[in-house]
């Protein structure tokens, strides 16, 4: 009886621990399940992030070189799915990320773009943008064909004209005037900041870096002046040294500024230098509508009309050529002297008389049948002139091209419309002589919006003559009173011949923001007592995304022979500088084909559904 009833308890209790192992097993599988699934759907979730962001990276770099995504968006239901593709920059693509095949696609908001204000408070405030907005979607697909995550990220990409920034610069920028300088305007680089000042330098609009803040040199650790940057509250406050050294910024170092100052911002996507060469799968070559060179294949040189496809016209170029002008008669030429100094060699050089130009322009229909000179396709017109020659690519190439006789941008033919703007475009140097745009306050209308894209940006007075002054000692190279106005686009040497801190304490100053334009005469003179000076009137933006191709010689001043040259005859001493931002380009008034940056700021984040 007894061994009957230990048996069945025996039973019984193998019976609940069986229960409890199968209880624990099945707890056990379910819960190795969720956690398989719980690590599928995360590894999914990464991998259609992943996805959006790849996405979001090519839009960003459609939008450079007036660009815009197109095509159109596979529809709502099942997108991605048989022969529901859609087309062009809309369309499905996938990737293969973490093992997973990751489905993308795009949809346009309607309403785009839309011409907006930057918002108070974010980056770049008040500055005028065109505002395109976007969904990007993104669905991870498992090793199981099933459907991990789906996620969607609503977007908005904004191009912002950069002649909105008194300088903004694609690497890093120097600020280091001698006399007192008030930039009022914004300033912006990609890389790092450096503020000294041989006086007083103070700064009124939002300054941004990419990279670091320093007061002080990058050259030589050394610091000294006084540095000011307005405060959100509109007070101006002084940047201090670290004694008479070098001293770094951080973010939380310029909360007193109240915004005013960031540092470690993200990068904005810039166009590249090549933007401006003469081929025809670029913009400016593309859109401007007059393209000349100067062929040096030619003998003797000749300056031709070419087509947008890059063929000569010879009718065009023919009927250019016999138009009256200063250059030896005629209003284009070739001429080989001017030397320059700091490059080290004379210049062969395309020669405009830009008034010339204009009055055969308006007087032949050099710009195209039917196109006037106030033609507004650009927002105004786009010159682009270059040389053709074996050296055209090469650095040190010694070619440029020489604006004259623009002290008022417009045509004297009696009936002759007046340009709505002017932007110049050349791949090599660019040689500006007298006034230019010159804003006269007593002649309505006499300014315009107005720019030069180029290799490198060079300055000539009202005073400068190549016969008797180009292969002169400084001392006989006296400048005159000269005004331009017009933003400036143009390659800048770097300090230490490197980007970022490893470039620091190595000479080799680039000459900072207050030499971007190239000076090639004596602009002060007589002794430090009685100083005499001319004084260089500027208005405008300054825009730098890289060191010069074309160009090799490094800022000299006075009579330093720092390139060891063999033949120099000194290079510049500095004008009286009356520089100011025009503030106009922040109103509206740009001109015609203003280069933008471009950045997306994302709107809203969503994980959509998960598909069983």
């Amino acid at each position: 009886m007894r061994k009957g009833f230990a048996l069945v308890s025996v039973l019984i209790m193998l019976v609940v621990l069986m229960s409890l192992l199968t209880a624990y097993f099945t707890l056990t599988r379910i819960e190795l399940g969720a956690t398989q699934a719980s690590v599928r759907q995360t590894t999914g979730f990464y991998a259609a992030e992943a996805g959006l962001n790849l996405r979001a990276e090519e839009v960003r770099a459609r939008f450079l070189g007036y660009g815009r995504p197109s095509g159109t968006s596979p529809s709502g239901s099942n997108p991605c799915q048989g022969s529901n593709q859609g087309s062009g920059d809309f369309a499905c693509k996938t990737y293969t990320i973490s093992g997973r095949t990751v489905r993308t696609y795009m949809v346009e908001h309607p309403g785009n773009p839309q011409t907006v204000p930057i918002p108070p408070g974010e980056l770049f405030e008040n500055l005028e943008a065109q505002e395109y907005r976007y969904s990007l979607f993104s669905e991870a697909i498992g090793p199981d064909g099933r459907t991990e995550a789906v996620l969607e990220l609503v977007f908005k990409s904004r191009l912002v004209p950069m002649f909105q920034f008194a300088a903004f610069y694609d690497k890093d920028l120097e600020i280091l005037p001698g006399p007192t300088m008030t930039l009022n305007g914004r300033v912006h680089t990609n890389g790092d900041l450096y503020l000294n000042a041989g006086n007083t330098l103070t700064i009124e609009g939002q300054v941004s870096t990419a990279g670091r803040l320093y007061r002080g040199r990058k050259e030589v650790n050394s610091c000294y002046g006084t540095v000011s940057v307005r405060t959100a509250q509109g007070n101006d406050l002084a940047l201090t040294c670290n004694g008479s050294l070098r001293r770094e910024y951080r973010q939380e170092d310029v909360a007193p500024w109240g915004g005013r100052i960031q540092v470690g911002v993200n990068r904005v996507t810039v166009p590249p230098p090549e933007e401006l060469d003469p081929d025809p799968s670029r913009t400016y070559f593309s859109r401007a509508q007059l393209r000349l060179r100067l062929n040096l294949y030619n003998t003797p040189p000749m300056v031709e009309v070419v087509r947008p496809n890059g063929n000569v016209d010879l009718l065009a170029t023919q009927t250019l050529n016999l138009c009256p002008g200063t250059i030896s008669g005629n209003t284009v030429g070739y001429s080989n002297s001017f030397f320059d100094n700091r490059e080290g060699k004379t210049i062969q050089m395309l020669e405009v008389d830009l008034q010339g130009l204009l009055n055969c322009a308006h007087l032949h229909s050099l710009l195209g049948a039917g196109v006037r000179l106030d033609d507004e396709t650009n927002g105004g017109l786009v010159f682009h002139f270059t040389v053709h020659g074996p050296a055209s690519g090469t650095r040190g190439n010694g070619y440029g091209v020489r604006v004259r006789n623009g002290a008022r941008i417009a045509a004297t033919v009696p009936g002759a419309p007046r340009p709505r703007g002017l932007t110049v475009v050349s791949d090599q140097s660019v040689y500006v002589q007298g006034d230019f745009n010159r804003d006269d306050p007593t002649v309505p209308d006499d300014w315009i919006p107005a720019a030069f894209l180029a290799d490198t940006i060079n300055i000539l007075s009202n005073a400068w003559n190549d016969d008797n002054r180009s292969q002169q000692p400084l001392t006989n190279r006296r400048a005159s009173d000269t005004e331009v106005n017009a933003a400036f686009l143009a390659g800048t040497d770097t300090t230490g011949g490197q980007e970022g801190s490893g470039g620091q304490d190595r000479g080799q100053y680039n000459g900072g923001l207050e030499n971007y334009p190239r000076f090639h005469e004596a602009w002060q003179w007589g002794p430090s007592t009685n100083r005499e000076y001319a004084t260089f009137t500027y208005r405008g933006s300054f825009v730098s995304l890289g060191n010069p191709r074309k160009a090799v010689g490094r800022w000299c001043y006075g009579n330093d022979n720092c390139n060891s040259y063999t033949i120099f005859f000194g290079t510049y001493q500095a004008p009286r500088r009356q520089w100011s931002y025009d503030v106009r380009f922040s109103q509206g008034q740009l001109p015609p084909l203003s280069p933008r940056f471009v950045y997306l700021k994302q709107e809203r984040f969503l994980r959509e559904f998960e598909r069983p």
